[in-house]
């Protein structure tokens, strides 16, 4: 196979565009201007607050996105805060109807993909927005939201979480009726975040296909947001897919350590470590003048994938950048512009035309149809469950 010219990536892009698994634009706008749409309109450039606008969206051939709903773990108020969230994807969808076009199914990511505007669907990053709630899950599904995250960094009461110390040992067993429900509604169970313990019992639940909304492979960079091989070789049974990430803490070895390193500085600041106000990223620019910060590139990326790919198959794998939920990014990767970088770095690896095609649009609407086949099934065969956390995990 001929590798692809950067215009040559473009062009598929232009007929395979991007479905990408995880954009926190959202809180970006909470963050920095109290979701003020006219402050960040991103009908303009928005290069100097943003990873993300709509000319930086055409640019890199998104033509689907997932717009993450996510709030932090510790914050008071999660459930009302999930619902300004969804708002806020709502009004932006209202707000740029030739550009953006609101998306519940798989039919509705073709039938944007055919007018030439981007799908735009939402997911919500952690359990903690349902406040151990069916009828909270229940009620964030007929918002519109197609996916849950089951944790984000710290566990919840039913589900253990990659980055905080085990507690429920996996999912619980109300964390197991959840993962029910949200089959028996049509919605994705999104295993970024978790442990790789809450994975496997994940898998071992689900009777649809899960995604990783936005993780990369823990063989490449060991850290615990990664996914282990023994997880990855499971997908093709379950028919769920892996959506790489661009984080360079979770796809670079170097970065790891110096993360860490900032994140504590953060904290010492005053500040969350997952901060990204002008302040926080003050304090982040000054601890990098004096502790140059390991630079991850496209290749970086890559590599992920390549081995993502051999361990599960093409038919299981995508993208979930991470755009504006991370304060610094690939080389090449810079935002949501530079998704042809990677299209004509995997071209020059050997992957062809079908390969790609498969992992920037086809893996990610085939996996959102299968779940809604499989909760039209369910939805045949049972009600829906009341059961509350208490009666289930005593």
């Amino acid at each position: 196979m001929t590798s692809l010219s950067l215009d040559e990536a473009r062009e598929l892009l232009a007929e395979f565009p991007v479905v990408d698994g995880h954009n926190d634009l959202p809180w970006a706008l909470r963050e920095q201007v109290r979701y003020d749409l006219d402050a960040r309109d991103i009908a303009t450039d928005q290069s100097a607050h943003l990873h993300t606008d709509l000319a930086r969206l055409r640019a890199g051939g998104v033509g689907a996105q997932f717009w993450s709903v996510y709030v932090r773990s510790d914050l008071p108020g999660a459930v009302t805060a999930t619902l300004e969230q969804i708002d806020c994807v709502r009004q932006l969808i209202d707000r740029h109807p030739t550009a953006l076009r609101g998306a519940l199914t798989a039919a509705d990511m073709e039938a944007a993909r055919s007018e030439g505007r981007i799908a735009s669907l939402m997911g919500a990053e952690g359990g903690h927005s349902i406040d151990n709630s069916l009828g909270a899950l229940r009620g964030l599904y007929a918002l519109g939201v197609r996916y849950m995250t089951l944790t984000h960094n710290d566990n919840i009461a039913w589900a253990d979480s990659a980055t905080d110390h085990p507690a429920v040992g996996g999912l619980s067993a109300f964390g197991r009726e959840v993962v029910r429900e949200m089959n028996r509604e049509g919605m994705l169970v999104d295993l970024s975040h978790v442990a790789a313990t809450t994975m496997r019992d994940a898998l071992d639940t689900t009777s649809a296909p899960v995604i990783f909304s936005h993780s990369s492979s823990r063989a490449v960079c060991d850290h615990p947001r990664n996914i282990p091989d023994d997880v990855l070789e499971r997908l093709p049974a379950n028919g769920g897919v892996a959506m790489v990430t661009f984080v360079p803490k979770f796809v670079l070895q170097a970065a790891v350590d110096w993360t860490a390193a900032a994140d504590e500085n953060l904290r010492a600041n005053g500040f969350h470590h997952l901060d990204t106000t002008p302040e926080g990223m003050k304090v982040h620019r000054a601890f990098e003048e004096s502790n140059p910060r390991p630079v991850a590139t496209v290749s970086t990326v890559a590599d992920h994938l390549d081995h993502m790919r051999e361990i599960a198959g093409i038919d299981h794998v995508g993208i979930g950048g991470d755009y504006d939920g991370t304060a610094f990014t690939p080389d090449g990767l810079n935002d949501v512009s530079g998704y042809p970088n990677l299209i004509a770095e995997l071209s020059d690896r050997g992957w062809t035309r079908a390969d790609l095609a498969k992992l920037t649009w086809q893996n990610a609407v085939r996996v959102l149809g299968a779940a809604e086949d499989v909760a039209r099934d369910l939805q045949a065969r049972r009600g829906p469950s009341n059961a509350t956390l208490e009666q289930l995990d005593c």
